[in-house]
């Protein structure tokens, strides 16, 4: 039995139980840092970059889902232990009041364990819709999972903004607490009773972790998969960090208006992982490879145009360039997801756990080197030349990399993945 359409949604739940969780500490606790209590921006940004550093434990968790025969447990107690960071965060931001030395050792301890939880909750999220979706909903899968994970972060980053507003730290953490408990419980009852009737990993497995990760590194496919997931990841994230300083320095936008600017990309982002979903599912229009091939092809033309604009400044397009550039980035990033579902079943049986983990752990990776990698070019370029220049080569370089990740997918990623190839020998 695989699983059902309400069950699909059930579990994209929990996804934007992630995302409403992880928005409150790269977001709300971010500013709260730098802006109320005037902390060096790297403050917040040694500890994100913690937080997607333990991701790298990724593999582990996976492993330990295969292993133990059933991922509910892990989902739970993976979402409990982010809660935990969380509110922990949140106190460590009152702390930096009292003492910055007592603070920073508070938020390390929390940001580890945001890390240890998203790894934990989402790896097995991700194994066990791996393993028990039919593979003709696999896209719309990963579509539903992750709009509802957009959805999670924009619900919940309107919604605390307007409570915790005006601030105090009493209000800030009766906030948190109500969100961090809110998704726990609502993780619990999204996934209680969903894992019984499917047909996944159902016994345990005995095999040493460093054996079974070896085995899947052995895997071509697992490891050409990894290399793309780094690779594509990379040119993703290069621009999280420098968009809205863009959008300031260049295009004369206000606090108000570069907000507004990160909108415009998010909501790209929805219609284009709804087109995908909608045309690849429900019209089987194109398969995977066309769409992350397409995607990659199309964030690249709009980095270039991000970058052509730049000496028009004021009034020049940037909004739509920007929504472009959203559209297609969502585009590539659910069919990518969609072909890691369709992968996780590929090669050595019992391993869907540590392939989700070992590709979760190269994209936590690439999140942070591509968005240190980006402020550090923009920063070393602006000593030299124009902002606008500066920046635009930074876009250029970002728009290669991606055109590099969609000749790497023509070569790698099958038309049409097939279901549980099992029987696949370790090298193919």
């Amino acid at each position: 039995m695989t699983l059902s359409w309400f069950q699909i949604v059930r579990l994209g739940l929990v996804q934007m139980c992630l995302g409403a969780i992880v928005v409150l500490t790269t977001s709300t606790l971010n500013r709260l840092m730098v802006v109320e209590l005037s902390l060096a921006a790297v403050v917040p940004g040694l500890l994100v970059a913690l937080h997607y550093g333990i991701q790298m434990s990724r593999p582990k968790w996976g492993f330990a889902s295969d292993a133990g025969g059933r991922r509910t447990g892990w989902i739970i107690g993976g979402m409990a232990a982010l809660g935990a960071g969380a509110l922990l965060a949140t106190a460590a931001i009152l702390l930096f009041e009292a003492s910055f030395a007592l603070g920073m050792a508070v938020s390390v301890v929390a940001y580890a364990l945001i890390g240890l939880g998203v790894g934990a909750s989402g790896t097995s999220l991700l194994a066990l819709i791996a393993t028990t979706t039919a593979p003709r909903r696999r896209a719309a899968a990963a579509t539903i999972t992750w709009l509802m994970m957009i959805l999670g972060i924009t619900v919940t980053a309107i919604t605390v903004g307007a409570l915790i507003d005006p601030y105090t730290p009493a209000v800030l953490f009766e906030v948190v607490l109500g969100v961090t408990v809110t998704a726990v419980a609502l993780t619990v009852l999204a996934v209680w009773g969903v894992e019984r009737h499917l047909i996944a990993v159902t016994e345990p497995d005995p095999t040493p972790f460093r054996q079974g990760l070896a085995e899947v590194w052995q895997e071509r496919r697992a490891r050409n998969f990894t290399l793309f997931v780094f690779l594509s990841m990379t040119a993703y994230f290069m621009q999280e960090l420098i968009l809205e300083p863009y959008a300031g320095l260049v295009f004369a936008f206000t606090p108000g208006q570069s907000t507004s600017l990160s909108g415009a990309q998010n909501g790209g982002t929805f219609i284009g992982m709804l087109l995908v979903g909608v045309l690849a599912t429900g019209f089987g229009i194109g398969n995977l490879r066309a769409w992350v091939m397409a995607g990659c092809v199309g964030s690249a033309a709009s980095l270039g145009a991000l970058a052509f604009i730049g000496p028009l400044g004021a009034g020049a397009p940037l909004v739509p360039v920007v929504m472009g550039l959203g559209f297609f980035n969502g585009m590539f990033a659910v069919a990518a997801i969609g072909s890691m579902m369709a992968l996780a079943g590929s090669g050595r049986d019992r391993r869907e756990g540590t392939r989700m983990g070992l590709w979760g752990a190269a994209q936590a990776v690439a999140a942070g080197f591509g968005g240190l990698a980006g402020a550090t070019f923009v920063d070393l370029l602006r000593l030299t030349t124009t902002d606008a220049t500066a920046y635009g080569t930074v876009f250029i370089g970002e728009a290669i990399l991606f055109l590099a990740a969609a000749a790497m997918a023509a070569r790698i990623m099958d038309r049409n993945p097939v279901a549980h190839p099992s029987t696949l020998v370790p090298g193919e």
